[in-house]
């Protein structure tokens, strides 16, 4: 469900004591292993751990305002949810995912050597309480995805469909030119320093 909770105090003391108290575990261990590049804020109405602009200036590529979310948090109508964009398996750049295949596989083959049930859509993961979840393979997700592995990948997959950094078509030679495995601070960067020299141009 979408909190309209602006902070993530706030949304917490919105949910009943259970969920709560579901969320904050999850919560703990998502922090927990957390790269430092990675800010936690109130993203569409869940706690969203995004790639905040100060790392990557392009923003989502879907709404450039909006940091690159990797991962978030909720607590729904039936369940608690985990949104884990790092393991999403489908196409590449679909729906903002990754289109991370490997790391899907190592982690469905991680939850399921825990003996517990797996309910997973594209990248959310869902479960009624904590003790439901393999919380130690959700950690271990979090840590194995570094700021600037994400970007990586998340640059690759715009790369797939024919985009640039900023999500745009990319045309004729510049398709070819396409930097999506240059490192991805430096893309953006660079990015940046084009638009201002556009603008720059205009005056």
């Amino acid at each position: 469900m979408k909190s309209p909770a602006k902070t993530i105090p706030a949304y917490l003391a919105s949910l009943p004591a259970d969920r709560r108290a579901g969320i904050e575990a999850v919560r703990k261990v998502i922090l927990a292993n957390l790269d430092k590049d990675y800010e936690e804020s109130m993203m569409w109405g869940m706690i969203g751990y995004a790639v905040p602009h100060r790392v990557w200036p392009l923003g989502y590529h879907c709404d450039p305002k909006k940091p690159l979310m990797m991962c978030a948090l909720s607590s729904q109508k039936n369940n608690l949810t985990v949104y884990l964009m790092s393991v999403y398996g489908g196409q590449a750049g679909t729906n903002g995912g990754v289109g991370n295949q490997p790391e899907r596989a190592w982690f469905e083959k991680a939850w399921k050597a825990t003996g517990k049930k797996l309910d997973m859509g594209g990248c959310c993961i869902r479960f009624k309480t904590p003790e439901d979840a393999a919380l130690n393979v959700i950690g271990e997700a979090v840590r194995r995805m570094p700021a600037k592995t994400y970007l990586d990948h998340y640059l690759k997959a715009l790369a797939s469909t024919g985009r640039g950094p900023d999500g745009k078509k990319l045309k004729g030679k510049s398709a070819a030119k396409n930097p999506a495995s240059k490192p991805a601070k430096m893309t953006a960067k660079k990015n940046v320093a084009k638009k201002v020299t556009k603008k720059q141009a205009k005056r």
